[in-house]
């Protein structure tokens, strides 16, 4: 005669509804294997949003610095900085620096006409650890196009503007690269962003891994 469940001993009714100690490690060890592999996948994409946060701070405090010398008609410097309070209005351009400031050149020399800071911004609270290679200060003409300024009234805020060969096909652009390091110099971020700011005053956010063309607009 067959045995109910109900009859069944409490020690086999114990073992049919739980896991075994082998079971549970296996099922352990998957999970772990599954982290292990989930893990570096995750830290890269982590690093591609800090450089693509950077970058995209970088762009738009570039194109507000264009837009400003468009607006108030009159030179402009760009310079990023390490100072953290840039807005005070005495701030060294750094090449390096993790905060940006955009500051009216005056039109007189004769020191009627101080120079305005108009907008300050961080660039790195987003994306520790980020990196930006690139010219530490930029100019802006009244026309929005980049203009070369050895007297812009930031220290060690110099302007220069791009330059090509005669026989060049590409155009002239002043270039930022961001990117994530570790200490030791290793890259983080599969893909670095380069903002390129063109002697016409255009801004392009793009990626230097890559190459410009009809069908692909993302390239440097």
């Amino acid at each position: 005669m067959l045995t109910k469940p109900a009859d069944m001993p409490t020690k086999l009714r114990d073992r049919a509804s739980g896991f075994t100690l082998i079971e549970m490690v296996v099922a352990i060890g998957i999970f772990a294997l599954l982290v292990a592999l989930t893990v570096p996948a995750m830290q890269v994409w982590i690093a591609n949003a800090k450089v693509r946060a950077v970058a995209d701070a970088l762009q738009n405090g570039v194109r507000l610095a264009q837009a400003e010398s468009l607006r108030r008609s009159r030179q402009v410097v760009f310079a990023l900085t390490t100072n953290t309070t840039p807005q005070n209005g005495t701030f060294t351009a750094a090449a390096n620096g993790t905060y940006w400031a955009i500051q009216t050149i005056p039109a007189m020399t004769d020191g009627t006409e101080a120079p305005v800071v108009v907008n300050t911004g961080v660039l790195t609270s987003a994306g520790s650890n980020v990196t930006i290679t690139g010219q530490a200060a930029i100019c802006f003409n009244s026309m929005g196009r980049l203009v070369a300024n050895s007297s812009t009234g930031v220290v060690g805020g110099t302007c220069t503007v791009p330059t090509a060969g005669v026989n060049s096909s590409t155009v002239p652009t002043l270039n930022y690269i961001i990117n994530l390091n570790t200490a030791g110099g290793a890259k983080l971020a599969d893909h670095p962003l380069q903002v390129e700011v063109a002697l016409g005053g255009q801004v392009h956010l793009c990626d230097p891994n890559q190459t410009l063309s009809n069908s692909n607009p993302y390239g440097c």
